[in-house]
Formats: structure tokens, sequence, C-alpha cells
């Protein structure tokens, strides 16, 4: 049982990876790529936690979590802030030192 869900977290974050590194030229599936990233982790160290079962590691998915929501409001207040200057969200036409 466990086997088949740490093979779906792992081809999750594979799937993710995969998708983050081929479709890099609009911000908005950049970021659901990264959120799905975060969150096959968020996965794995669950399911990693409820397996050891010790108190002490149940913290960790939880800082991770709280973490990717604060990645999350990040990227998406960039985009925002990069659509209202530069009138959309292709990457190409973004210069990080101008920004």
């Amino acid at each position: 049982m466990t086997t088949t869900m740490y093979f779906t977290s792992s081809c999750a974050f594979i799937i993710t990876t995969l998708g983050f590194l081929l479709h890099q030229t609009y911000l908005i599936p950049t970021l659901l790529c990264l959120e799905g990233m975060m969150l096959s982790l968020f996965m794995a160290l669950s399911m990693w936690s409820i397996q050891l079962e010790m108190s002490s590691f149940m913290l960790v998915p939880m800082l991770m979590l709280s973490f990717s929501a604060c990645e999350a409001s990040m990227g998406l207040s960039l985009l925002v802030a990069s659509s209202r200057t530069h009138g959309s969200s292709h990457l190409q036409n973004l210069n990080l030192l101008q920004c």
C-alpha cells in the first residue's frame, strides 16, 4: 500500500518537473508546475512522517505547506505585477533587470 503511494507521489513530482522544464513560455503554467512539485513533496513528507509515527516529524509537512502557500502568493503577485507593467505573462517579454 505504501509503495504505491510513494510511487504516485514520485511520479507526480517527475511529471510536474518535466512540465516545468518543457513549458516555460508563460508564467502561469510554470507557477502551476512549481505548485504541483511542492504538493507532491508535501504528500511524500506526510506519508514519511506517518510511517515513522513520531510526533516531532509531523511539523515538517506543515512547515513545507505554509512555505509553499507563501511561494504561491509571491508568484501570483509577480504575475499580476508583470502583466500590469508588460501587458502579458509571456516570459520572453520580461527582462529581469528592468522589473
